[in-house]
C-alpha cells in the first residue's frame, strides 16, 4: 500500500481488518477485496467464536483489527444479539462495524434507529463493502 506521496506504507501501519462470517467462500471474497483495497485482512469463522474454538478477545489482541466486517445470518434475532454481545467487550467496544446480511429489511426492522453501524444486504457489492470499511476508519480518525 502506498501512501499520499506514493510511498510504501509499512505493514505494520497498513489497516487491519477483522473479517467475520459463517461462510468459508464469503471469507475469501471479503479478504480479496479487501486486501485488493490496500488493507491487511484476517479472518474467524463466527461458529468457531461461538462454540469457543475461538477467544474473541485473545484473536483482536493478536491481530488489533481498526474494523470488523461481521455477517448476521439467520436466526437474525439471535445472531443480532450474539454480535451485541460481541460488540460490549472492552476489546472491540470502540471499534466500527459493517455488517452484513442475507435479509437488510428483516435486520433494520430489529436493529431500528438505535444503533449507528453501517448494514449491507446481499446481494453486495464487494466494492460497497470496502467504502463502508474506508469511511468507518475515516469517521474513526
Amino acid at each position: 500500500m502506498a501512501d499520499s506521496a506514493g510511498a510504501d506504507i509499512p505493514a505494520e501501519r497498513t489497516p487491519v481488518i477483522a473479517v467475520l462470517n459463517a461462510s468459508s467462500d464469503t471469507v475469501t471474497l471479503l479478504r480479496d477485496a479487501l486486501d485488493a483495497a490496500g488493507f491487511r485482512t484476517v479472518v474467524c469463522h463466527i461458529p468457531d467464536i461461538k462454540q469457543g474454538g475461538v477467544d474473541l478477545i485473545e484473536f483482536v489482541e493478536r491481530h488489533a483489527p481498526r474494523a470488523f466486517v461481521y455477517d448476521i445470518s439467520p436466526p437474525y434475532d439471535a445472531n443480532w444479539r450474539f454480535l451485541r454481545l460481541v460488540r460490549s467487550s472492552g476489546a472491540v467496544q470502540d471499534l466500527p462495524f459493517v455488517i452484513t446480511t442475507t435479509n437488510k429489511p428483516a435486520l433494520d426492522s430489529l436493529v431500528g434507529e438505535t444503533e449507528a453501524i453501517e448494514i449491507i444486504g446481499k446481494p453486495y457489492d464487494l466494492q460497497e463493502i470496502v467504502a463502508a470499511v474506508q469511511a468507518a476508519l475515516l469517521s474513526r480518525s
